[in-house]
């Protein structure tokens, strides 16, 4: 039995090979299927032992890696060996050494660069964890392809995560979520991202996920004969034109309509856009904008645009090299319809991004979108000395930002992330015009430093040589590059004070009769509660502590022992560890919350930036000073701490709410009713048994606008009463307001 079994698995290891050639992107030379089948050998023998949680034989998951690679990402056959032996190093006796001598250096390379991301501890503390994303995003520096094939590896994974504890689920989403679906999109793999997102959210927030999956599938019909309607009225044209073209349906993702609901605060059926159409028409090079501009013409013939949504990433391609025509039209039954127009080249750069535009570039000196952020992107990794959690929070923001273009004096375009300002604009320009940058003029007009651009205004930076970046000039700025160079500029002149504040701080201490040494040093950063000695240092340097603040220090010194003893007792107390937080210590609400799998009762806190009440999903964040914080499973700021700080995250559920109420904010809005006030209140207080802690209601030209505060003693009845009042004459919308 076991025979048969073993010879099923090996015919469907076989079949999984040939399936890999025949799915490849690049076109295979006899060379290229040599390298590939020997990589494919070495990782079935390395790995022939091995099993996945899931009971099925280990090599599945490098096969499933590198057919990701090969047609999805569209890489190679060196990227595709590495794939396949992407795990043989951190999982068996081979080495880096012996895939170079088997294979070549670049395979090699690769290998090393993707097991050295891998090679972290497991359960990760906070620094750790922002380390390795660091270290993810520093081997982008040595060959974009180490990434690109661990995207592809974080994709497999995600796809194959029912089998792992719930807590691990809810962990690796959040990273996809956190870091790996932005890399996917900066990097152009549109596909993946949206892949990498949808299944983020399947495991992060389950119920939302299913919900929209659900209510896709009881729409799916009558959105498949909205498209055809409008797919049979542009065909008719098109054809008419000689257009060589297809025209597909495209749902939005379940994660974008989850991301507009939140956005705007709307329900699943008040999502207008949740699909696109798109038309993918044949051209050559020469043709490609004129062809465009045709169909646009065409579809604006049939279909009324909406002048404030064209997007012409024709003209101006995304810095990730996306180029299309984006049109927001008026479609039948009044609901706007985006249409997308595309080249079957710009198609295929939209979905396999990097390998796409190389394989169309046919050895074009001007540098593509990718390539200018590539070399920015080096320029943003020059400072490694930053916080790693700030290091990834700064990259992270500058990954999905969307785009403005603006024009230097000469006219020459360039491409900034919305929200970027005029002294951003000067570091895009080059770091030492940043730095010596003394004003901006927008459009001729002189502007604050922390002026926000917007596309098509016209830049100019005024330098003077005895200009220094002062503090205030990280406030003024949001891209990465910029802030990082900021940063070190600053840190240099700190550094250089604090050297200085050392010898003045030696030199004032030896006049007290106090040695300067790590212990003093320890003591002193503890009595003036600051957080490292650096800080110590600089204030001294600037003279920000004074002579009779060191005299007060030497006078507590003098009763050594027990002011040693209670600073002792004063550090410990500021690095207060997780396990003297988990001290059962029992809440007056001690029957609403339970953490970890023990159910243990333990002192919390409510969040302030999501306000959970009983009956929501929620979970326990250990904070260093506050003990634990509950937060919603939904919160705005959950992903980043599960993601960064999944070491601190602490299940946790409701129990018996009975003894305690809770304060709920209802925002309503509707058409102005006479009588509906007294509607509201009876609806509030008689039918639900509700307190009112304060009510705010006003019109405005018809339209009613009311905010009530309200005391619940859970979920379940502030849904209730939601739904009651819902059903009140001239009510449009009811939401429960959340603070960000």
């Amino acid at each position: 039995m076991i025979e048969i079994d073993i010879e099923k698995e090996n015919k469907a290891i076989a079949q999984e090979y040939k399936e890999l050639l025949r799915i490849s992107y690049q076109t295979l030379s006899p060379t290229d299927k040599k390298l590939i089948r020997k990589a494919f050998d070495v990782a079935v023998d390395a790995h022939k032992e091995q099993r996945r949680k899931s009971g099925e034989a280990y090599i599945f998951h490098p096969i499933a890696v590198a057919k990701i690679v090969a047609s999805e990402i569209g890489l190679g056959a060196t990227s595709i060996a590495a794939a396949l032996l992407h795990d043989v190093v951190e999982d068996t006796p081979i080495t880096v050494e012996d895939i170079e001598r088997l294979f070549n250096p670049k395979v090699a390379q690769l290998v090393e660069g993707l097991t050295k991301i891998s090679l972290v501890q497991k359960d990760l503390n906070a620094s750790m964890q922002a380390e390795n994303f660091r270290k993810m995003i520093l081997t982008l520096n040595d060959d974009v392809r180490v990434i690109l094939i661990k995207l592809a590896d974080r994709l497999h994974n995600m796809q194959t995560m029912d089998s792992m504890a719930e807590y691990k689920q809810t962990k690796i989403a959040s990273e996809t979520l956190y870091i790996y679906a932005p890399l996917a999109h900066r990097l152009g793999l549109y596909n993946i991202k949206t892949k990498l997102e949808d299944l983020g959210l399947k495991y992060t927030e389950p119920a939302v996920y299913n919900d929209i999956v659900s209510k896709i599938r009881e729409t799916k019909e009558e959105q498949d004969a909205y498209i055809k309607d409008i797919s049979d009225v542009l065909k008719k044209s098109l054809d008419l034109e000689n257009i060589d073209y297809i025209i597909k349906g495209r749902p939005k993702s379940i994660y974008s309509i989850r991301r507009k609901m939140r956005a705007q605060n709307v329900s699943f059926d008040e999502v207008y856009d949740k699909f696109a159409l798109r038309i993918v028409y044949k051209s050559d090079p020469h043709d490609e904008k004129f062809v465009a501009w045709k169909i646009y013409s065409i579809v604006t013939d049939h279909y009324r645009p909406s002048p404030s949504r064209l997007r012409d990433w024709i003209s101006s391609p995304k810095s990730t090299g996306y180029e299309a025509l984006h049109i927001t039209v008026m479609g039948p039954k009044g609901r706007w319809v985006e249409v997308q127009v595309r080249s079957e080249r710009m198609d295929e750069i939209a979905e396999k991004g990097y390998a796409a535009h190389y394989k169309y570039k046919n050895g074009a000196t001007e540098e593509s979108g990718l390539d200018v952020w590539l070399n920015l992107l080096r320029e943003a990794l020059e400072n490694q000395e930053t916080n790693a959690v700030d290091f990834v929070e700064d990259f992270k923001m500058n990954l999905y930002s969307k785009e403005i273009f603006v024009f230097t004096p000469k006219g020459e375009i360039k491409s900034l992330p919305k929200g970027a300002t005029s002294l951003d604009f000067a570091f895009s320009i080059h770091s030492e015009i940043g730095i010596k940058t003394r004003g901006t003029r927008v459009n001729g007009r002189l502007v604050p430093l922390n002026h926000e651009l917007k596309s098509g205004d016209q830049v100019e930076v005024i330098t003077s040589a005895n200009q220094k970046p002062t503090v205030n000039w990280l406030e003024y700025v949001t891209t990465s590059r910029a802030k990082n160079k900021i940063k070190n500029v600053l840190n240099e002149n700190t550094k250089k004070i604090a050297e200085e504040g050392k010898e003045l701080l030696t030199r004032k201490l030896r006049h007290l009769k106090i040695t300067i040494n790590e212990q003093v040093i320890n003591e002193l950063v503890n009595f003036f509660k600051l957080k490292t000695s650096l800080d110590l240092f600089y204030r001294v340097g600037i003279g920000a502590i004074e002579n009779q603040q060191l005299k007060d220090y030497a006078a507590q010194k003098s009763n050594t022992f027990i002011n040693f003893f209670k600073n002792k007792i004063k550090r410990n107390k500021d690095t207060t560890t997780s396990d003297e937080i988990h001290k059962p210590v029992i809440s007056s609400n001690y029957d609403m919350l339970v953490f970890g799998t023990d159910h243990d009762k333990l002192d919390y806190k409510l969040s302030q930036c999501c306000n959970p009440i009983p009956g929501d999903d929620v979970f326990g964040f250990v904070t260093i000073n506050e003990g634990i914080k509950v937060h919603k499973k939904d919160c705005p700021n959950a992903i980043g701490m599960q993601s960064n700080y999944a070491y601190r995250i602490m299940s946790a559920k409701w129990i018996d709410s009975s003894q305690e109420e809770f304060k709920a904010i209802i925002n309503i809005t509707g058409m102005d009713v006479l009588g509906l006030t007294n509607q509201l209140t009876r609806v509030i207080s008689n039918n639900m048994s509700v307190n009112i802690q304060s009510i705010s209601l006003s019109t405005d030209a018809g339209i009613f606008h009311g905010q009530i505060a309200v005391i619940v003693k859970n979920n379940t009845i502030l849904k209730k009463m939601i739904n009651a009042i819902k059903k009140i004459d001239g009510v449009d919308k009811v939401t429960r307001e959340y603070r960000t």
